[in-house]
């Protein structure tokens, strides 16, 4: 019980803090960590085992090429997790609630639908992920990994009940991990920075391969949960009591942002760089996550091996425990309901030990899953950019022209993206790609 009421008291205390710079009892300065956390929470969505699948494809398969996918997905999710972080704080719903809201039924319950295969699609790579590294680091069946995983997650979703501030820091924890652990490979691997540098201003998709891999690296970038969570993240944590405070809250909101993303977008970009310095030239086949474990100790020694895989495990039990949290926010919000939290973690990641069980490839699996992710994401930022460009929902803090014709152009960027891939998948030509 004294533990209990300790926890509950790091988010009292964070709230009363929060309160006092927000009505100018206390000054802005020095207490930009006080706001922090959503997009913390959210940041490791775009650190998944999913972004680990398609980076080690892309940097194995194609060098530095890609890099420049990496940057383009990231910039599109930063501007689309600021404005769900905008549209929590300044209409006090979520999306998913304002989809329930403002949309028909038939509308509301088919976007519930693609949502939930979405959650799926997430909780498979991130769940996954997880039992992977685990089985790999403690040489485990892949089943017993599943199974670890499966209780680890559930141990972090259980401070959830604690308040916001407990689950932020863990989930913070969780992020520094995995970057330090590519800060550490940065150190180990034989990096070509020209190279890196030039493949970075000079865009290319050598071909139509490399062009699903793209497709599957925005997949699991730009994340359609994590944009769902974000505004609920937002949208109680520090209700705003009037429109100055809510200028205060997006400020501090738009800035979090920012630097969460730019540290998991930097978290991408080493992934990509790692795969592409250690396996592109001669081990260019490298396409799987327990492939690249292996050959990394002879390539790059033991050390580069065993950070790779802690980076692995972190990533896929914060990410799966995230995924559970979104599910929960998204069904509540459409359908307006909710479960118990052991069983919608049963569900979601019934998916995953049915993969196993049918034995398909594992890290196969985890990319597929990103282009289904791909496919789902046009569903909220639709939503998003129409709430958030909307006077009569957002009023004065409605998007601006600029604002506006990013992130219009940032979803006709994802929904170009998955049209030349539905052509791809039913072999039509592309103009432009040679095959593979």
């Amino acid at each position: 019980m004294t533990h209990y009421v300790a926890t509950r008291n790091l988010t009292d205390s964070t709230t009363d803090r929060i309160r006092e710079v927000l009505a100018g009892q206390r000054g802005a300065l020095r207490s930009e960590l006080l706001f922090a956390g959503p997009a913390v929470i959210a940041s490791i969505a775009y650190v998944d085992p999913g972004n680990f699948a398609t980076n080690i494809q892309a940097g194995a398969g194609y060098g530095y090429a890609l890099l420049w996918v990496v940057v383009l997905a990231n910039l599109i999710a930063m501007l689309f997790q600021a404005l769900s972080a905008k549209l929590g704080i300044v209409t006090g719903r979520n999306l998913a609630e304002m989809c329930r809201e403002r949309f028909s039924a038939p509308v509301r319950y088919s976007m519930w639908a693609a949502s939930e295969i979405a959650a799926m699609a997430t909780d498979l790579a991130e769940f996954l992920g997880g039992a992977i590294g685990l089985s790999l680091l403690l040489h485990l069946p892949l089943l017993a990994g599943m199974v670890a995983t499966a209780v680890a997650t559930y141990g972090i979703l259980m401070f959830e009940g604690r308040g916001f501030r407990p689950m932020e820091l863990i989930i913070g924890g969780f992020v520094a991990i995995i970057g330090f652990c590519y800060l550490a490979e940065m150190f180990i691997a034989p990096v070509d920075w020209g190279q890196a540098g030039r493949a970075l201003a000079a865009p290319s998709l050598p071909d139509a391969r490399a062009l699903t891999i793209a497709v599957g690296i925005v997949g699991a970038t730009v994340m359609p949960h994590a944009i769902y969570l974000h505004s609920g993240l937002t949208q109680n944590r520090a209700p705003a009591r009037n429109d100055v405070e809510r200028r205060k809250l997006l400020a501090f909101s738009t800035w979090e942002t920012i630097v969460a993303l730019t540290v998991a977008g930097a978290v991408n970009i080493a992934m990509v760089i790692m795969a592409a310095a250690a396996f592109h030239a001669g081990h260019a086949d490298v396409a799987e996550i327990g492939t690249a474990y292996h050959s990394l100790t002879p390539l790059l020694g033991g050390a580069a091996a065993s950070v790779f895989l802690v980076s692995l495990l972190a990533s896929g039990i914060s990410s799966s425990a995230v995924g559970t949290m979104a599910g929960q926010m998204i069904m509540q919000g459409f359908v307006g309901f909710r479960i118990p939290i052991w069983l919608r973690r049963l569900v979601t990641m019934l998916p995953a030990f049915v993969v196993v069980a049918m034995g398909v490839n594992a890290t196969d699996a985890l990319v597929y899953s990103q282009v289904v992710l791909s496919f789902a994401l046009p569903v909220p930022i639709i939503a998003l950019v129409l709430f958030t460009r909307d006077r009569a929902v957002m009023r004065e803090f409605a998007n601006g022209r600029l604002t506006d014709a990013a992130a219009i152009a940032g979803t006709l960027a994802v929904l170009a993206l998955n049209a030349i891939l539905l052509l791809q998948t039913f072999n039509v030509p592309i103009p432009g790609l040679a095959a593979v």
